[in-house]
């Protein structure tokens, strides 16, 4: 519940500071032309970030994996191709996220959220 609590409670800073470091990786997204361009695209980026870190805060109350399998990760790599959404950006995305994340736990927590990040990152990546 621990973990939960303080993604849960962190939400808007950890998509704040991710999306930050991300534009800073990537700035090409935010540029004309990219797919985080102008303030709705950004908004909807913003949004899907927050929806991953739900998925993750979720799976740690689960104690599994199967919330990112059964709500998430299914299908996801098509959606993404369909809408022209670049899916090693939304890799980057959430190791961006992760990296937001564990500093604002403990060591042990951070040790226990942590594969579930790396879960989403890993099928994402394949």
């Amino acid at each position: 519940m621990r973990i939960a609590q303080t993604l849960a409670d962190n939400e808007k800073k950890i998509v704040a500071q991710a999306s930050g470091a991300l534009w800073k990786i990537r700035p090409d997204f935010i540029a004309k032309g990219g797919n985080a361009y102008g303030q709705k695209q950004r908004a909807l980026c913003l949004r899907d970030y927050g929806w991953y870190l739900r998925l993750i805060t979720y799976s740690v109350l689960a104690g599994d994996k199967d919330p990112i399998e059964s709500i998430g990760l299914i299908g996801v790599r098509e959606m993404y191709n369909a809408l022209d959404v670049p899916v090693p950006g939304m890799v980057e995305a959430i190791r961006c996220l992760k990296d937001a994340s564990l500093p604002l736990m403990s060591e042990e927590d951070a040790a226990e959220a942590a594969p579930y990040f790396d879960y989403i990152i890993q099928a994402m990546a394949a």
